[in-house]
């Protein structure tokens, strides 16, 4: 290694560029479950466990709302295609509300399938670091004006 400042300057840039690159990749590449140790995980999953209890509360509270302002009187729901569709109503918001973190990380499992399909296929993923050319090392050190 040379020891002229410039070369020595730009190798710390380059060090620095590889360290924040593989940082970079390393979170791309990583599951929810194991960000930081998994102690944020963890917090989300109280966290969506609180509302998932209160979005089925309030899921079954607007079931009841809907059902009293859709049929005003009791012939009304008598109908089977008013009832049909009350309770397909029903199960598809408690499957939303039940399901939610699943689809939610369904979702995220894609998308960063795709952008490691993306990284792999463009050479990010297995590069070698960045390394100053013997060649740029040599004129910088033939270069006198500093």
């Amino acid at each position: 290694m040379s020891n002229n400042w410039i070369v020595g300057n730009l190798q710390n840039a380059i060090n620095t560029w590889n360290e924040k690159l593989s940082e970079i990749w390393q979170l791309i590449s990583q599951t929810p479950e194991n960000f930081r140790g998994g102690g944020i995980w963890n917090v989300i999953i109280n966290i969506h466990e609180t509302l998932q209890a209160i979005g089925l509360a309030l899921l079954v509270l607007f079931f009841v709302i809907g059902i009293v302002k859709t049929c005003n009187d009791f012939n009304e729901v008598k109908k089977p295609e008013k009832i049909i569709k009350l309770f397909l109503r029903f199960a598809i918001a408690k499957a939303i509300v039940s399901y939610g973190l699943e689809l939610m990380l369904g979702i995220f499992k894609i998308v960063q399938g795709i952008s490691s399909t993306i990284m792999t296929s463009v050479g990010f993923a297995n590069s070698s670091n960045t390394v100053i050319p013997q060649e740029i090392i040599k004129a910088i050190e033939g270069c006198r004006i500093f």
